[in-house]
């Protein structure tokens, strides 16, 4: 029932302005949607497994593979939280690209 009418109101919308819309749309599709947009907006997994009605939530992880986007997000968080360039002195960084020069 659900597809039936996401379908019926996709034609109608598809009709109107046919070139800003895919060919073709399911439940499914925005069943992924509502699960990748939680994700974007930093709801645990177990919470969009629960919601999804997913039994695992290795199931539910693949939502959090899909989207480059989350990735890139929280991988500048991450390293917003340690600058490990001041760990070192120039002197060193110095001795280490000198070594990896003559490594390579």
């Amino acid at each position: 029932g659900v597809n039936y009418i996401v379908h019926k109101y996709f034609e109608r919308a598809r009709l109107k302005e046919a070139s800003i819309y895919p060919a073709a749309i399911s439940a499914h599709c925005l069943h992924h949607t509502k699960a990748m947009h939680l994700l974007e907006n930093g709801v645990n997994l177990i919470y969009i497994r629960d919601l999804l009605g997913h039994t695992s939530v290795t199931t539910t992880e693949i939502y959090s593979k899909a989207n480059p986007e989350v990735k890139r997000k929280h991988i500048e968080d991450a390293s917003r939280i340690r600058d490990i360039s001041l760990d070192y002195s120039t002197e060193e960084k110095e001795e280490l690209l000198e070594w990896l020069k003559n490594s390579i």
